[in-house]
């Protein structure tokens, strides 16, 4: 539980991390890229567990980490034209993105309390959209809901193929856009006095990829599902905090709802998991 809660917290912070500094997104892509794997591929040598993931890496592990990077590609621009609590709420609805997808492509069906918390979650989605729309923040709630979109597709590998690995993928997810940053970006410009926050952004993302997947395995997938969602409400407030971004009503009442429809359709799963 403290693992997964750990990465909630880290995971929260990635708004401002993004929108605490002026540097372009491309340019936070690099420099967050580089530091994750570097920190990932580290964390797997020092466990010995490096050539083993490399061994297991194969066609399921190469389909993660490509839609986990594209979902990395939209999701820092998406918090430069967005505000964080509408980006990091918009992601809330991955919990039911990703079922519709298992259902779509794996046929697998979901409850009757998921399928309405799906309903009630995508007009949480539709309300925090068209606020943005009248604030023009439309081309960043789309960015995040591509993301929202790509993640679930992640879980949806790893549903379908439980046995692939999770460190290796998300190291070669951020190596795969460093290319794409130094075309459309130009990272060694940065000044210097801007890299600690980005090094340290890498930092935070591999310490969350790496604790929520350690702490996955030591939890039923209903409880891992329900304590990650602690990052809906701590993203928002960490923006409030650091970056005094308030955010408008109709994300707060998008956002409620996405968190109501979270924890509903998870109570009762929860409650499964503890029965004899």
């Amino acid at each position: 539980m403290l693992l997964v809660v750990i990465s909630a917290f880290v995971f929260s912070s990635a708004g401002v991390f993004t929108k605490g500094v002026p540097t372009p997104a491309w340019d936070i892509i690099f420099w967050r890229g580089v530091s994750a794997v570097t920190f990932t591929l580290g964390y797997l040598v020092l466990r010995g567990k490096l050539m083993a993931e490399v061994r297991a890496f194969c066609g399921p592990a190469l389909s993660a980490a490509l839609v986990f990077g594209a979902g990395s590609a939209a999701f820092i621009p998406a918090f430069k034209l967005s505000t964080v609590s509408n980006v990091a709420l918009i992601y809330g609805a991955v919990s039911f993105v990703a079922p519709a997808l298992a259902w779509l492509f794996l046929r697998e069906r979901p409850s009757v309390r998921a399928a309405c918390a799906s309903t009630i979650a995508f007009a949480g989605v539709i309300m925090i959209v068209s606020g943005g729309i009248a604030r023009g923040h439309l081309a960043g709630d789309l960015l995040a809901l591509f993301m929202t979109v790509m993640m679930a597709a992640g879980l949806v590998i790893y549903r379908r193929f439980p046995q692939t690995t999770a460190a290796l993928p998300a190291a070669v997810s951020a190596l795969l856009l460093l290319p794409l940053a130094l075309w459309f970006g130009d990272p060694f410009a940065v000044p210097v006095s801007e890299l600690p926050v980005l090094v340290a952004f890498g930092l935070v993302f591999a310490v969350a990829s790496v604790t929520l997947s350690e702490g996955a395995r030591r939890l039923p997938s209903a409880e891992t599902a329900l304590l990650s969602t602690l990052e809906l409400p701590l993203a928002p407030v960490l923006a409030l905090v650091v970056l005094n971004e308030m955010p408008p009503l109709p994300t707060v009442m998008g956002g409620g709802i996405i968190v109501l429809a979270v924890l509903w359709s998870q109570r009762r799963v929860q409650a499964a998991t503890k029965l004899p």
